[in-house]
């Protein structure tokens, strides 16, 4: 059976998305313990050594997250991972995803979600995102990306009683200019 490999590197005008390693746990804290990046998250503690500890052991042990790399400075400035294929649906979730605040407002969502996209589409029909319903600054990147919102707030075991929305960007939407949005 065909198994994707979605954890490739991908390289773009000024990020390198890699797979995330062990190795990378001290520059990805630094990058990911300020405050005012979880905030509006679903886990606002995730600032902390602990909560950002259960975050980076899961993107490791995921096989499927990414450590994004700067390529003028060389330093990490984010992170992100794929989660859920499901092969009969065509369908796979981007999430996970966050930015060190000196890269906000800039290119840079938008050039790793481009990156993210490009591979996924490859494989699958349909990418998703779980977007927190109090994360007005993620639903707005989201819909600046071309994200379309799925009617309802959803709930997952993975989550506890979290709630959800949830945005999807169909290959066919994305390929008839939807690209565009995230250049």
């Amino acid at each position: 059976m065909f198994q994707p490999d979605f954890q490739p590197t991908l390289v773009g005008p000024s990020i390198t998305v890699r797979p995330i390693s062990r190795d990378d746990w001290t520059e990805m804290f630094a990058a990911g313990c300020d405050p005012e990046i979880w905030k509006v998250h679903p886990v606002p503690d995730r600032y902390t050594e602990a909560g950002f500890r259960k975050f980076f052991d899961g993107a490791v042990d995921s096989k499927m997250g990414f450590a994004f790399i700067d390529q003028a400075s060389g330093r990490i400035i984010g992170s992100s991972r794929y989660y859920g294929y499901e092969p009969e649906l065509s369908e796979i979730e981007i999430g996970w995803t966050f930015l060190a605040r000196s890269h906000w407002g800039g290119r840079a969502n938008r050039e790793v979600k481009r990156l993210m996209l490009d591979h996924a589409f490859t494989v699958v029909d349909t990418v998703i995102f779980w977007v927190g319903d109090e994360n007005w600054r993620s639903q707005g990147a989201m819909t600046k990306i071309g994200g379309v919102r799925r009617e309802g707030l959803f709930t997952r075991e993975l989550s506890g009683d979290r709630r959800y929305f949830i945005f999807e960007i169909t290959k066919d939407r994305y390929q008839q200019g939807g690209r565009a949005l995230v250049e």
